[in-house]
């Protein structure tokens, strides 16, 4: 598939690391470092601009290694970039370790997943099938 992509950053374009990979790398468009205190959030830019074609968004997900050797993380993960967004794509990152984070410039801080997607047209109903599951949730089927 062919997505359409303005670059208005100094880094490479995203591209798959592996044959296998579902994601791509995002990169800080930054001119100069961001320090990130415990805690502390904040919107980075990509520099990035892209046109999804129709039932097609574009998840921001965290990075694995970010997230565990540094507490780094994508705040509203997966964040979402809808079909007919044309803005810049930023990533709102949070730093959930006690140590200060400083983010460099072309630094890889999130990865893009492009998905599939439906719309739906709800149906009002009054009640719903029966299921085997029923209402269970939030760790009702117990450790396994």
């Amino acid at each position: 598939m062919e997505v359409k992509i303005v670059k208005k950053s100094a880094f490479p374009l995203p591209y798959y690391a592996t044959p296998g990979a579902a994601g791509m790398d995002l990169q800080a468009n930054l001119t100069a470092p961001v320090t990130l205190a415990p805690m502390q959030r904040a919107l980075i830019p990509t520099g990035l601009f892209i046109e999804m074609p129709a039932g097609y968004e574009a998840q921001v997900r965290p990075r694995s290694g970010l997230a565990l050797k540094k507490g780094i993380t994508v705040l509203n993960s997966p964040g979402t970039i809808d079909s007919d967004y044309r803005g810049e794509i930023g990533v709102i990152l949070i730093n959930l370790s006690a140590e200060p984070f400083e983010v460099g410039p072309g630094e890889r801080i999130a990865q893009l997943v492009i998905a599939r997607y439906e719309q739906v047209s709800w149906q009002p109903v009054e009640e719903l099938g029966e299921s085997e599951r029923g209402s269970g949730g939030f760790g009702s089927t117990g450790k396994s």
